[in-house]
């Protein structure tokens, strides 16, 4: 019988994982992140479920970080960074001045340096020396860098030492003139927050809250360490490496040393697996079932390709085919049956790329009330409804004020009152839910793009795979004939590169500021597999795989310009002179968000300012010609002390002739609601976006230059914002900037 009073069963996973960041040859850390997110992320995400003891939920923590978050507990992590930040100022030599402004400013610029007026003037003085170091060296006093060693690591520290920790509270307080004494203060804090992260876990475990599931060791997508071929199946036709990598056996390896390592910290094995990026295949599921693993995780996607069912929302945000993705599914494979979820994919992307730019109480209002619309089909016909919303649990939350916790805390207050939602783990929701749906096929690929393009394909991770399986080939040759202990290095070596994060940074889909850092990683741990078996690193490590370029185009204004509002490009003459702002699209497209604006133009007359959007096809194709959607772009100028902000709705116009397709754009002030509005100037658009406000109107001065910025915002939501950093400079004259 179905039940008397269905319930919405919301799965929360959060995804905990860094690469592994250690060189074994050396012992030495050749990246921060890892402690950096240990500081400011783990401990206050498992933290705050004290304060919310009905909201239960699954932690997924990938076996390299709980490794690596070991060592930095026991102090015993080599790190250069973490060094060269505690370092005495006094003791610091040139090189580590260097050292220090290429990496004591990696941080959010809004959320994190900014919330230190100190950190922030240092971080201004370092881009005004356009971001180089050798520049910046002659503007910065022992003092400077004193204060941006102690700045630059407590910036990170958790908001639960922020609101509770004395020692933290007073060198926040203190605000600059840092002492070596600080440094110590800083030190011995970092230490005790680091010692508190594994713990927390394990005991919020025990007392039932939540269930720890883990991912294979060193993080790969286990579907290609078996087989690259099966790239394929998702993505026929995509290029692939000259050499087939096929290596089951350490998938099986990468799995048993999972397994080994969670039970050695939590006294029992995980039930679930969190296959590396949701990547899933046949030969994985039998993998995971072989080994005792009672369910998996992956995407709708994934679903949808394994059933032929489409999942999309209607206009009142019910989604299509719940009952289809709102249930647990048992998948059979020769070695035993493994239960599946299929997360609802939109709710992670709204939380780790939308929300963050909201109001947390509205925000956490918006997502429920979404939860609530998408499973109400379900609840219709009597059944309960499990959603699985499945995310990383760090990445997102530099992005939110105060490290995401406002938005948290509102989030699990307003599930944890809700009489018809319950939040569970895992493995409560599945034997709660009854029998689970049969899964008669099971389709191969990631949670992105139901395929594994960001891994395979680009000739970067197809030369990486490459390396890789050579490398995997000098280990079966040489191996027998090295002792154990280098034996057991190189093998150790191999599986750190089998892992996923390598490739994520090769190849068009995404880059950072440490792409090089990336590269030359990765080809360490291979040149130590030759190393560790006493062969010669092959030349072709010497090399760099990634092309570092530049993330953006930038023309400053020419001359004043004067064009034509009516949305067309009317002649090639009629934005000449005007400045052009081009991002690079691999930096600007989130996954499930494709880039919308393609580039921008801008410009000035006497009295006026103008700009031009370029979107990208398929946004004109498809986005802004649904008509279930609502568009606007806003338009935020800064000029001294004045600050405002212009918003201008686009409304498709419906014609018989699709080539007299326009939009409407009624210009408004930057209120979110036409009644608080106020006409301002004029807006078009058609071929392109035009628009032109009154600078009287805005009450600034049009002799003085100002700075701008551009969001595009989908149903009140943010969805893209231009430049990628900081702001545009419009001059008052165009020579001012020649």
């Amino acid at each position: 019988m179905p039940p008397l009073n269905p319930k919405i069963r919301v799965c929360l996973l959060w995804h905990m994982h860094q690469p592994y960041y250690k060189d074994l040859f050396t012992g030495v850390y050749r990246l921060p992140w890892t402690r950096m997110h240990a500081l400011k992320d783990y401990y206050g995400m498992v933290a705050l479920f004290e304060e919310f003891p009905t909201v239960h939920a699954t932690f997924n923590l990938v076996p390299s970080l709980l490794t690596q978050l070991e060592e930095y507990a026991a102090d015993q992590a080599n790190e250069p960074i973490q060094q060269i930040a505690y370092k005495p100022t006094d003791e610091l030599r040139m090189e580590d001045h260097v050292a220090a402004l290429n990496s004591l400013f990696q941080a959010n610029v809004d959320h994190l340096i900014s919330r230190y007026p100190r950190y922030r003037e240092l971080y201004d003085r370092y881009a005004a020396a356009q971001f180089s170091a050798e520049r910046a060296l002659p503007f910065f006093q022992k003092s400077d860098f004193a204060d941006l060693q102690v700045l630059s690591q407590l910036a990170w520290f958790d908001e639960f030492y922020h609101d509770h920790d004395p020692a933290i509270q007073a060198l926040t307080a203190k605000g600059r003139g840092y002492t070596v004494e600080d440094q110590a203060l800083l030190r011995e804090r970092q230490q005790h927050l680091l010692q508190q992260i594994i713990p927390a876990y394990r005991q919020a475990a025990e007392r039932g809250q939540i269930e720890l599931s883990t991912s294979p060791f060193y993080h790969p997508i286990l579907p290609l360490l078996c087989d690259t071929d099966c790239a394929r199946e998702p993505h026929p036709g995509v290029p692939l490496p000259r050499q087939r990598f096929m290596r089951p056996e350490d998938a099986r390896t990468q799995l048993d040393r999972a397994i080994a390592l969670h039970t050695r910290m939590f006294g029992s094995k995980p039930a679930g697996v969190w296959p590396s990026e949701g990547s899933v295949s046949p030969q994985v599921a039998e993998l995971c079932a072989s080994l005792g693993f009672r369910w998996m995780a992956t995407d709708q996607r994934i679903l949808g390709n394994s059933l032929g069912v489409p999942f999309y929302r209607n206009e009142s945000g019910e989604l299509i085919n719940a009952h289809h993705l709102y249930q647990p599914y048992r998948y059979d494979t020769p070695s035993g049956a493994v239960n599946f979820l299929f997360r609802d994919q939109e709710f992670s992307d709204l939380i780790g790329f939308v929300y963050s730019r909201m109001d947390a109480q509205a925000a956490a209002a918006d997502l429920v009330r979404r939860i609530q619309q998408s499973a109400a089909p379900v609840l219709r016909q009597g059944q309960d409804a499990l959603v699985p919303v499945i995310l990383d649990g760090e990445n997102a939350w530099e992005y939110y004020p105060r490290s995401g916790r406002e938005f948290l805390r509102a989030l699990y207050g307003r599930l944890a009152s809700d009489t018809g939602i319950e939040c569970l783990t895992v493995s409560e929701a599945i034997n709660r839910h009854g029998a689970p749906g049969n899964l008669p096929r099971l389709a191969t690929g990631s949670w992105i793009g139901a395929n594994f393009d960001i891994w395979i394909g680009a000739d970067e991770d197809n030369q990486a795979w490459d390396l890789l399986h050579a490398a995997r080939e000098f280990f079966d040759q040489h191996a027998a004939g090295a002792s154990a202990k280098n034996q057991e290095l190189a093998l150790e070596e191999l599986l750190i590169a089998e892992g996923s994060d390598w490739c994520w940074w090769y190849g068009p889909e995404h880059s950072t500021a440490n792409d090089a850092d990336f590269d030359s990683l990765f080809r360490a741990h291979l040149a130590n597999v030759y190393r560790s078996l006493g062969g010669r690193v092959p030349d072709a490590l010497a090399q760099p795989i990634a092309h570092i370029g530049r993330t953006f185009v930038f023309q400053p204004p020419s001359a004043l310009i004067r064009p034509q509002i009516d949305g067309r490009i009317t002649s090639y003459f009629e934005w000449m002179g005007s400045g052009i702002y081009i991002p690079d699209l691999r930096a600007t497209t989130m996954h499930g968000h494709p880039s919308v604006m393609r580039e921008v133009h801008f410009g000035r007359s006497d009295s006026s300012f103008y700009l031009r959007v370029d979107f990208t096809e398929p946004v004109i194709a498809e986005s802004l010609r649904q008509h279930l959607h609502q568009h606007a772009l806003r338009v935020n100028l800064r000029q001294g002390e004045v600050s405002t902000g212009v918003r201008v709705d686009l409304a498709l116009e419906a014609a018989r002739d699709p080539e007299a397709e326009q939009w409407s754009c009624p210009l408004l002030s930057s209120g979110d609601s036409p009644g608080d509005s106020t006409p301002l100037g004029k807006a078009a658009c058609k071929q392109v976006f035009e628009l032109s406000i009154s600078l009287a109107a805005l009450q600034m001065d049009t002799t003085e230059p100002f700075e701008f910025q551009i969001s595009l915002w989908q149903d009140s939501l943010p969805v893209e914002s231009l430049p990628l950093d900081g702001w545009l400079v419009a001059p008052a004259k165009p020579q001012e900037i020649m």
